[in-house]
């Protein structure tokens, strides 16, 4: 059976390549997976979170990011099945949750993600992961359920609390530490070089090594050094940064190379 031509992130991960994504939150239209997939990302993900995108839109983002290769994960609101379950059944491969807190967080999320016997998501039909062919349920389902990502934010003095017990859930793949509202709640905003952040990594990577669980490098996009000193340590998933920040770097650099 062949499958949409995704990015093959479980065997990059297999073979412990990084892998580096694109935040989608000003771009409403198709063309940002194209220009991603341009650039060379391996995925994008679609911020539902922190920007006005509607689901409908991220659906068109993400099946447009599976016909160019680039995998399309969508960041949703929170732990919330409704929600987790219409980004996936939209065209998403993976699925982000913030503000995770407990392995109950985690198993809730899991079971809104995967099809029996892994969870309890319903199956909507055909699906633009499988190039919109009718199949087998049972086929459909263990094929979505292979493919499909999906990813737990550290973020908070209680997810980092409970990171052991996050990364023991099966079916949770990455665990994705937040340095930009872990560093909020503690009172040291923008303090990417504080012991909490070095803290939070070093836990997350013990927890994901224990579990066999790949480690997410987040929230330091304006700090190249530290990502690269993430990623050389054991991290797998970059996110590199959003649409509107990379679009303002750029300009801004114009700009001042003429002036």
């Amino acid at each position: 059976m062949n499958s949409a031509p995704i990015c093959d992130i479980r065997g990059k991960i297999a073979r412990g390549e990084p892998i580096y994504s694109m935040t989608v939150r000003l771009v409403r239209g198709v063309e940002i997976a194209g220009i991603a997939k341009a650039a060379g990302f391996d995925a994008l993900y679609i911020d539902l979170q922190h920007s006005g995108i509607s689901v409908e839109t991220a659906g068109q983002i993400a099946i447009a990011a599976l016909a160019t290769g680039v995998a399309p994960f969508v960041r949703v609101p929170g732990v919330d099945p409704q929600a987790i379950t219409r980004a996936l059944d939209a065209g998403a491969v993976g699925i982000i949750v913030p503000d995770m807190h407990s392995a109950e967080d985690a198993k809730a999320v899991v079971n809104a993600a995967k099809y029996r016997p892994i969870g309890e998501r319903s199956l909507p039909g055909i699906m633009p992961h499988l190039g919109y062919r009718a199949m087998p349920a049972a086929a459909a389902t263990a094929a979505i359920n292979a493919m499909t990502i999906v990813v737990a934010m550290i973020e908070s003095a209680a997810g980092l609390a409970a990171v052991e017990e996050i990364a023991a859930v099966d079916g949770v793949d990455i665990l994705l530490v937040g340095a930009n509202d872990l560093c909020t709640e503690a009172g040291v905003a923008g303090q990417f070089e504080h012991p909490l952040v070095a803290e939070a990594y070093a836990r997350t990577l013990a927890a994901c090594r224990a579990y066999g669980k790949t480690l997410g490098v987040g929230g330091l996009a304006s700090r190249p050094d530290l990502m690269r000193k993430y990623i050389d340590l054991g991290g797998g998933y970059v996110s590199l940064g959003a649409d509107i920040a990379m679009l303002l770097a750029e300009a801004t650099r114009k700009l001042k190379d003429l002036k």
